[in-house]
């Protein structure tokens, strides 16, 4: 089948792809080849062109004139990056991440695909969450095949409800597997309606994700972000929030979880999600052998790698979540009275630059 050409502006097709969003795309050839919903896709990037050929779909042949617009969703080529990156605010950290994540968008992916696949990836390195999407999707996906590739979409809520548990925990789950049975079947039943979730503001869909089985604060941005596109959501893991800690607020000690998430909100700004996928995939790769990794003894995590161990049940963390708006004096406390500007003057002045590390 031949190559389906677009023209592309400000997109960096690997980074995208290798910036932990997604965990199914893997290397081949000159691009990458791996689903979007229930297409088997293959990409590859030559400059300012995207080329893109497709496997057999299941669908009939008058319908695939639309597949270039769904690639085009799917990688957000319509957000306008230039104007997102120059809202992020203007410090020497971010300005590294901006500089070294340039052309990174942030994918729209499929709402229970992206839901399902967070809530395996709690307390998982990379490559685990890899293993962990293939094994689903080999055990309870639609075989798709692209050139002489076979591929399998991520399983449906149905199938992955209707399996049982020590089956999915045969795919590496391990404890996930409850949760995300339960889950499944929330959803397959229609109890849940992740599509009709979309219509709410950002705090309420953010507790109605938290209410279902195994998702807490982290998750339920990590799904906000990606699957709902809403760009100002901000997921602290244990890489942004040593960021956080080392570069932003190096001499405060005792700065909380609850005040890192509210000065993240503020300061980050509309775009905020952007930029923590920025310091993000900035952090896990071109510092992964400063002090900022060295420092840590911990496993090298995604963006929601740490809930179960640091976030409790959803239901604890959306409590704990609830915006105090309280001054006082307390070390390492934000005032709720400081504006956007001044904040973001206050951190410039205080933030360590990059060329510091060693």
């Amino acid at each position: 089948m031949d190559f389906t050409e677009c023209a592309i502006s400000d997109f960096n097709l690997e980074k995208t792809l290798n910036s932990g969003q997604v965990f199914h795309w893997e290397k081949a050839g000159n691009g990458f080849v791996g689903t979007i919903g229930e297409y088997a896709v293959y990409a590859e990037q030559d400059d300012d062109i995207l080329k893109v050929r497709f496997g057999g779909t299941p669908k009939p042949t008058r319908e695939t004139r639309v597949l270039p617009r769904i690639v085009a969703h799917y990688f957000a080529l319509d957000h306008p990056l230039q104007e997102i990156c120059a809202s992020f605010p203007k410090d020497p950290t971010m300005n590294a991440a901006r500089d070294f994540c340039r052309g990174l968008r942030i994918i729209r992916q499929p709402k229970w695909e992206c839901l399902a696949t967070f809530m395996c990836s709690s307390m998982k390195q990379v490559a685990h969450i890899r293993q962990i999407s293939l094994a689903l999707r080999n055990r309870f996906g639609e075989r798709r095949k692209i050139g002489s590739r076979v591929m399998y979409t991520f399983p449906s809520p149905q199938r992955i409800a209707g399996a049982f548990e020590n089956q999915l925990r045969e795919c590496k789950l391990g404890y996930r597997a409850k949760n995300l049975r339960a889950t499944a079947q929330l959803v397959s039943s229609g109890e849940c309606d992740l599509e009709s979730l979309s219509v709410l503001p950002d705090g309420d869909l953010r507790n109605n994700l938290c209410e279902l089985p195994g998702v807490g604060v982290k998750i339920a941005n990590c799904v906000m972000l990606f699957a709902y596109e809403r760009l100002r959501a901000f997921p602290i893991d244990v890489w942004i929030e040593r960021v956080l800690r080392q570069r932003y607020f190096p001499s405060r000690k005792k700065m909380t979880a609850q005040q890192l998430r509210e000065f993240s909100e503020t300061y980050f700004g509309e775009h905020g999600g952007y930029a923590q996928q920025y310091l993000f995939h900035h952090a896990r790769t071109a510092l992964r052998k400063s002090e900022l990794a060295r420092d840590s003894s911990t496993a090298r995590s995604l963006p929601c790698g740490s809930e179960a161990s640091r976030t409790g049940s959803g239901r604890n963390d959306k409590r704990k979540a609830a915006r105090t708006g309280r001054v006082n004096g307390k070390e390492g406390a934000i005032p709720a009275i400081e504006t956007r500007l001044e904040q973001r003057n206050r951190i410039a002045a205080q933030v360590v630059s990059p060329a510091g590390l060693r």
